[in-house]
């Protein structure tokens, strides 16, 4: 679905030139979904940029397969002034694609996944849990082929950071998305993701990648496996940490 072929990015600014990914390979399956982690400052921003589209590698190839992509944010930056209903269908009036069968989908979806009785609602009455929720079900009604998640949980705080990763991730597998997250919490990445993708201090490339095996699919069961503690001291050593 996604590939970063042996990709490089330098940003130049009046004080000089900052290469912020260097010689970055790795995959994104179709249905997969990949967490990215790395120490802070390493690019992993820039890569999400690099993977929608919204930033061209200085050199090497990025591919995708299917051209929808949907991005979801640190923050829900959910309009105040429109209901749930409204903020949903935002992205359908931006593609101009605000027909009654699209919109009928959004809601549809919106109710599926727990929305039902908060369509008319407003953001502020909602939990920033459920504002979260809104703001992946908005992303969703355009019907990406692929989503790009900016440490969508890092404004939560823990209890309700947890909620929601499983409520995300759900929802995610449930639709049959491909997704590729960002994050700097390593016990979110593993228990999130089919694979993670671990990266060096800037410019950022690939120290190592891990297929995430034990626990299913559900983030819960994963973080009570044992397999789990095992894990995230491999990857915190790899992030030298």
């Amino acid at each position: 679905m996604l590939t970063f072929d042996n990709i490089s990015y330098t940003y130049h600014t009046k004080e000089g030139e900052t290469t912020a990914v260097k010689d970055l390979s790795f995959e994104v399956e179709d249905g997969q979904f990949v967490a990215v982690i790395g120490p802070s400052g390493c690019g992993k921003t820039t890569i999400l940029s690099l993977g929608a589209g919204l930033l061209t590698p200085s050199s090497g190839e990025i591919r995708r397969d299917g051209g929808e992509v949907g991005y979801m944010l640190q923050r829900d930056a959910l309009f105040p002034w429109r209901t749930v209903e409204g903020n949903i269908f935002l992205p359908l009036e931006v593609k101009r694609r605000n027909t009654p069968d699209m919109r009928e989908r959004a809601v549809a979806l919106a109710e599926k996944y727990g929305l039902k009785d908060f369509l008319k609602k407003t953001p502020s009455q909602l939990s920033g849990g459920m504002r979260q929720r809104v703001a992946l079900i908005r992303t969703l009604a355009a019907e990406p082929d692929i989503l790009m998640l900016d440490e969508p949980f890092s404004a939560l705080d823990y209890q309700t950071r947890l909620e929601v990763c499983d409520d995300v991730q759900g929802i995610i597998k449930g639709e049959n998305k491909t997704a590729l997250l960002i994050t700097h919490d390593i016990s979110e990445a593993i228990a999130l993701a089919d694979k993670v993708v671990v990266l060096s201090a800037r410019p950022a490339h690939v120290v190592a990648e891990h297929k995430i095996e034990f626990g299913g699919s559900s983030p819960k069961k994963r973080r009570e496996c044992s397999e789990f503690a095992a894990t995230f001291e491999i990857l915190r050593k790899e992030l030298g940490i």
